[in-house]
C-alpha cells in the first residue's frame, strides 16, 4: 500500500472556488483516458498498436496506430462527466461536438493531443498526451468559444508514458506530478510543488535545423557550444527527445530549456510559422511552466498571451528556466530593434 496521497484524495482536498466540484469531475475522466492509453502503449506491438496507417492527420502527419486508439480513449472517456460542451484534438480537423445526452452540465472545452511524440513509439521512447480545460460560455460552443488565449486556462496537465506512467497538472496554483501504481491502478503524489530552477546547463533543440533559424536563435545556441571558452564561460549539454512532454518533464525535473523556434523553411509554398500547435500544446505547457516558476515565449510574446486565430494555429516556442528564455526574448528583441 503506497504511502502518497492518491490524485483522487489531493484533488479533493485542493480543488477550491466555483470550479471545483466540476473539475473534479472531468479531472476524473482525464485519469481514466491516461490509465488506458498507458495499458495501450504497454501492450505495444503484443497488441499490434505499433506501425504507421494509410492515413495522415489534420497536420499533414501520417498517423500511428497508437495516435488514433489514444484519441479514441480520449474522446470516448472525457464525455462522462457530463461538464464538457465541446473538443478539439489534434487529429481530428473540426471541433468535437458532444451528444446532449452527455452534455449534462456543458459548460467546459477540453482540447487535447492524445499522443504527443508518436513519432518515438516504435523505438520504445517516451511519449505523453497534453490537455487544456477553457470555460465556455455557450452549451453549444461555436468557434469563438474556442478562440481563447493561453491565459484563460482553468486547468492544463500532461501524461508521460516512460519508464512509468505519472500525470503532471496545474489549476493555477502550482504544478504537482504524480506516479501510476499500476498494481494499485491510482496516480499518487510523487512530485508535490514542482519548481524550474531559474539557472541551466542544459539546452533541448533540433540541431539539425540550424541553418533554418532565425539570427536570435543561431547566436544563442552559438554561446551554448562554445561553453566555457565562449563569453558564457560556462559548459551547456544538448537533449533532444522529440517529443514535448518528455523535453518539457525533463526541465520540471531538473531545469533546462527547450526551443522549437520558427524558420525559413517552407512548406507547401507557405513560410513556417513555428511547428507546435498553440491551443493544445504551447499553452497547456506554458501554463504549467510558468506555474512552475519558469518561463515561455515565442521569442516576440509571451505564449499565453497570443490570441488565437485559428484552431490548429503554430507557434514558435521556448520554454523552461526564466534566465535563459529571458536572454532568448532579449536577443530577439535586439536584432527587432536594429532593423526598425
Amino acid at each position: 500500500m503506497s504511502k502518497h496521497t492518491s490524485i483522487t484524495e489531493f484533488l479533493k482536498q485542493h480543488l477550491q472556488g466555483e470550479h471545483a466540484i466540476s473539475l473534479n469531475a472531468m479531472l476524473s475522466d482525464v485519469i481514466d483516458s491516461c490509465k488506458k492509453i498507458a495499458v495501450a502503449i504497454d501492450k505495444g506491438a503484443i497488441a499490434g498498436n505499433m506501425g504507421s496507417l494509410v492515413s495522415e492527420n489534420v497536420q499533414g502527419e501520417v498517423q500511428k496506430a497508437l495516435d488514433v486508439i489514444a484519441d479514441e480513449i480520449f474522446i470516448t472517456c472525457n464525455q462522462q462527466s457530463g461538464y464538457v460542451a465541446g473538443m478539439l484534438s489534434e487529429e481530428i480537423d473540426d471541433i468535437i461536438e458532444i451528444a446532449e445526452t452527455h452534455k449534462k452540465n456543458g459548460q467546459y472545452i477540453l482540447l487535447f493531443d492524445p499522443l504527443d511524440g508518436s513519432s518515438n513509439v516504435n523505438v520504445n521512447i517516451s511519449v505523453g498526451t497534453i490537455f487544456s480545460i477553457l470555460k465556455s460560455t455557450n452549451k453549444n460552443p461555436t468557434l469563438a468559444d474556442f478562440l481563447q488565449p493561453g491565459t484563460s486556462q482553468i486547468c492544463a496537465g500532461y501524461a508521460l508514458y516512460g519508464t512509468s506512467a505519472m500525470l503532471v497538472l496545474t489549476t493555477g496554483n502550482g504544478v504537482n506530478g504524480f506516479t501510476l501504481d499500476t498494481d494499485a491502478n491510482e496516480f499518487y503524489l510523487t512530485h508535490p510543488n514542482m519548481q524550474i530552477a531559474v539557472n541551466t546547463q542544459e539546452f533541448a533543440i533540433n540541431m539539425s535545423n540550424y541553418r533554418f533559424w532565425h539570427e536570435p536563435v543561431q547566436r544563442y545556441i552559438d554561446e551554448c557550444l562554445q561553453g566555457a571558452e565562449g563569453d558564457r564561460k560556462k559548459d551547456f549539454n544538448m537533449r533532444w527527445v522529440a517529443s514535448m512532454v518528455a523535453e518539457v518533464h525533463r526541465i520540471l525535473v531538473r531545469g533546462g530549456i527547450f526551443m522549437y523556434p520558427i524558420d525559413t523553411k517552407t512548406k507547401n509554398g507557405q513560410p513556417s510559422s513555428g511547428k507546435l500547435r498553440l491551443m493544445y500544446e504551447a499553452n497547456p505547457m506554458s501554463f504549467i511552466v510558468e506555474q512552475a516558476g519558469g518561463a515561455a515565449s515565442t521569442g516576440l510574446l509571451r505564449i499565453l498571451e497570443v490570441q488565437p486565430s485559428a484552431l490548429h494555429q503554430r507557434v514558435p516556442v521556448m520554454m523552461g528556466s526564466k534566465s535563459e528564455v529571458d536572454r532568448l526574448v532579449a536577443y530577439h528583441s535586439r536584432t527587432r530593434s536594429s532593423k526598425s
